[in-house]
């Protein structure tokens, strides 16, 4: 490109970020949604290679390295901020807004990263800045989401910081390539740090607990970039390892499956994350040519549903303060344009054809089928039946259309409106004109969805799940219970990591405070209870509050987390 600079697409969201300190509100708003389309326009004409390093303690960083890959991923990233940028235009707090956007720059930073260091910088930027939009809530659950949140992505980083020590260890280098088992400790270093943005399961409880007590407009942002953006990551790194494969095919049982459980309607979402992710994670273990470009092409797909699901249901909350179905009904005639709006987003990610989800999907199963994982192709259909039982059957149908509660609604803001129509109106392009996706994709595939085959496999699927849905009917209605899935074996985790490994460093700092040891008192001077920012306080100070048990054992992670990257700096020493 000619005649402009070639500056990475992060440093525009960083720039509008701060400039919203200054600005009036809706000035704010404007440049939220405006940033990131400036943005995009100007990556477009960005040519591909090396195009931005810069040298930092030695070491020559890639700030801006553009691909085929990276570049489908950095499209739909700056188009989604944009978007749940217009969605949240109401929105009063600045800070918010301000995380927003370091949150999306956190998630292109990772994106066009060329080396490890960078990456690591910008995954730890997402962290933060995504937590924000937890806290920001500001109620109890959401306090006590935030701290977990924060505290599991700073572990996944350190694990991925140990693991990046013993990379450059052995390689002598921070270049991203392509890892192997062959290295041994250093790449499955990386993929448990990667895999718990992943959410794999049993790493995953942190996403169902957290996204449902966001923010009405920072879940947007939260279904879009955290878990696509380590998608992007594995594929950069892991195409191709066979154990990603059936790790992505539980995540897509194991997500719908608790989905279907799920009374709170952002929680269903959130577990449908982890479903729709494992299709992704199956295409990365895959890793043909057919099933990486599925992989991309459904990481798209399933941002713009997802956030218009997410949108719709934040919708609901917003103008109800409701978002349990078994306390939701009867809002079809109140709120029908949010129904039809959400029913897009439903049919997309259910896989119906002229959706946008159906034109992903199919080509990640299609992939298996030409690996002749037949089994595996199997397990993905199956998987499709729960996903249109739970989404397009049971929201609607318990929150729209049953019981009328006789909620008051509140009118919601014009650009929710718009928002959602903007997120609909792609869903159905790229489901109408499949091609429009296609083109952008990495690799050249010639591949037809539409064809006979896949339209009455995806009308079976669908007519299945509807006869299963209507049988079941009255079992699949919200119950007022949490399903903690592994959360529990969590929880039951933390009194123990609080007695073995929170309370004897409470011990040594409390035994410097009454000045036991000049070298004691001094280390305590500079950190009473260190481990204080990463647990909630409970009322009573020698025991936790079963609600807050969960936190214990993350806690200790932490603390083992610490030691396992301060092992891996002194090993490179050595």
């Amino acid at each position: 490109m000619t005649g402009i600079p070639e500056l990475p697409p992060f440093l525009f969201l960083i720039l509008a970020a701060v400039s919203i300190l200054v600005l009036p509100r809706k000035a704010g708003s404007l440049v939220s949604v405006a940033t990131p389309l400036g943005a995009l326009l100007l990556l477009l004409q960005y040519d591909h290679g090396i195009l931005l390093t810069w040298s930092f303690a030695g070491f020559d960083l890639i700030l801006l390295e553009l691909g085929r890959i990276n570049l489908v991923f950095g499209i739909i990233f700056l188009l989604i901020t944009s978007v749940a940028s217009l969605y949240a235009w109401h929105v009063e707090d600045k800070s918010q807004q301000m995380a927003a956007l370091l949150y999306g720059a956190g998630a292109l930073g990772v994106t066009f990263a060329g080396d490890f260091l960078t990456l690591l910088m910008f995954w730890e930027l997402m962290a933060v800045a995504s937590s924000w939009l937890v806290f920001a809530r500001r109620t109890d659950d959401s306090r006590q989401a935030g701290f977990r949140y924060l505290l599991v992505h700073l572990v996944g980083g350190s694990l991925l910081f140990g693991g990046i020590i013993l990379y450059y260890a052995q390689t002598g280098s921070l270049r991203m390539v392509p890892l192997n088992m062959d290295m041994g400790l250093p790449s499955w270093l990386i993929l448990l740090g990667v895999g718990l943005n992943v959410a794999i399961p049993p790493l995953h409880p942190w996403l169902p607990d957290a996204y449902p007590r966001a923010t009405v407009t920072g879940a947007i942002f939260m279904s879009a970039l955290t878990t696509k953006s380590a998608v992007y990551v594995l594929l950069v790194l892991f195409a191709g390892w066979e154990i990603l494969i059936y790790m992505g095919l539980f995540m897509a049982f194991y997500g719908v499956f608790y989905a279907v459980l799920a009374n709170d309607i952002r929680r269903v979402l959130a577990y449908h994350i982890i479903s729709q992710v494992g299709y992704m994670v199956t295409g990365v273990g895959i890793g043909t040519e057919l099933a990486m470009n599925g992989t991309v092409a459904h990481a798209y797909s399933h941002i713009l549903y997802k956030a218009l699901l997410f949108m719709g249901a934040g919708a609901v909350l917003q103008a109800t303060g409701v978002s349990r179905l078994n306390e939701l009904g009867g809002l079809a005639p109140k709120m029908r344009a949010v129904l039809w709006l959400f029913m897009v987003g439903a049919f997309s990610i259910s896989g119906f054809p002229l959706f946008n989800g159906f034109i992903s999907k199919s080509m990640i199963v299609s992939a298996a089928g030409h690996a002749h994982l037949e089994g595996i192709m199997l397990g993905l259909l199956l998987v499709s039946i729960g996903t249109f039982l739970s989404i397009a059957l049971k929201i609607p149908v318990f929150a729209f259309w049953g019981k009328d509660r006789q909620l008051e609604v509140k009118p919601l803001p014009g650009n929710m409106y718009l928002a959602m129509g903007i997120a609909a109106s792609l869903c159905l392009f790229y489901g109408i004109f499949p091609n429009a996706l296609y083109v952008i994709l990495p690799y050249e595939v010639n591949y037809q969805p539409y064809t006979a085959y896949h339209l009455i496999e995806a009308i079976q699927m669908l007519t299945f799940s509807f006869i299963g849905f209507w049988l079941l009917r009255g079992k699949l209605a919200g119950e007022p219970y949490l399903a903690l899935d592994m959360d529990w074996f969590y929880r039951r985790g933390g009194p123990v990591a609080n007695r073995l490994l929170v309370r004897p460093v409470n011990r040594f700092f409390e035994e410097g405070a009454k000045g036991r040891g000049w070298m004691v008192e001094t280390v305590s001077r500079l950190s009473r209870n260190p481990h204080s920012w990463i647990m909630l306080k409970s009322d009573r100070r020698d025991r936790f509050d079963p609600d807050t048990e969960r936190f214990g054992l993350w806690a200790g992670a932490s603390w083992v987390t610490f030691f396992v990257v301060s092992i891996c700096i002194l090993f490179y020493f050595l």
